[in-house]
């Protein structure tokens, strides 16, 4: 079984999610962050990547047995959910962000039938946008849309209202709570930075974490 600890101590170990509440990384809003995710870099990453898609595989069969087919979010998910479809013998397909200007000026690619069964592999949770957005898109194609599975979740307060509000749900192979527990134990962080960067989850406006150094 791949849990929270394992993921967290993968993504640590490439660089995956890093965290530098020292020295915060700045956001393309303005915000200054004390976290940093790509977790692009798993693909890379083999032994990592066995991990990631193992996972993910475990979370599609134990909350949604029923799925008929998954769907990647472009591009971060178009990799794993290829892969865990693989390894789960199931037809997959992804969301583009905007639809083609030529061709069929397609926005689903794959075929997927008016009541197929999906599942939504993404990489990152953090507002939730990006992602009811590709619910919502199979949803007008007929998709019935079982849930979301996520490599990695901040657990922001804004996203889990938006995926609520949109009648989802999404499950994390990792998240921001568990990542900070191993990062601490690993000495990433220091003890005492664990309290700081959930502040900043939890109210991403209020600088005031970064005063408590």
């Amino acid at each position: 079984m791949i849990t929270e600890q394992i993921i967290a101590a993968d993504l640590l170990s490439i660089g995956a999610v890093f965290l530098r509440p020292e020295e915060p990384f700045t956001w393309a809003s303005g915000i200054k962050s004390p976290i940093y995710c790509d977790n692009r870099l798993t693909l890379s990453a083999p032994a990592v990547r066995a991990h990631v898609e193992e996972g993910l595989a475990e979370l599609v069969k134990k909350y949604y047995p029923q799925a008929e087919m998954l769907m990647g979010t472009s591009t971060a998910g178009i990799a794993h959910a290829a892969i865990t479809a693989t390894i789960l013998d199931m037809p997959m397909g992804y969301v583009r962000g905007e639809a083609k200007t030529h061709g069929r000026n397609n926005k689903i690619e794959g075929k997927m039938e008016p009541g197929t069964k999906v599942v939504v592999i993404e990489d990152l949770i953090s507002t939730g946008g990006s992602s009811i957005e590709v619910v919502e898109a199979l949803r007008e194609a007929g998709a019935d849309v079982l849930g979301i599975v996520s490599i990695f979740t901040y657990g922001m307060q804004k996203g889990l209202d938006r995926i609520s509000a949109a009648n989802t749900e999404n499950h994390s192979l990792c998240n921001l709570d568990a990542l900070v527990e191993v990062a601490a134990e690993k000495e990433y962080i220091r003890p005492e930075d664990k309290a700081r960067i959930l502040k900043f989850r939890n109210n991403p406006s209020d600088e005031s974490w970064i005063k408590e150094a």
